[in-house]
């Protein structure tokens, strides 16, 4: 059986974030979406696989980077 297509209010619960975080991650952080139409849809499996990753690790900027801390 093949995995199916989730949509951003699906991810978003799965994940326990918001939808505008979803968004972001998909901008800032490339989060794996897949654009259909209008709609960004989603394999569950490639979300969970960027999150092991550390895809949505907030020391992480955009460019790849850890940002220097000011202790």
């Amino acid at each position: 059986m093949t995995e199916p297509w989730v949509s951003v209010e699906q991810v978003a619960e799965h994940l326990g974030v918001t939808r505008d975080s979803i968004y972001r991650w998909i901008d800032r952080k490339h989060l794996p979406a897949h654009r259909v139409g209008r709609l960004w849809k989603f394999k569950l499996s490639e979300v969970d696989e960027w999150v092991r990753a550390g895809g949505a690790d907030e020391e992480q900027r955009s460019d790849g980077q850890t940002p220097s801390r000011k202790d």
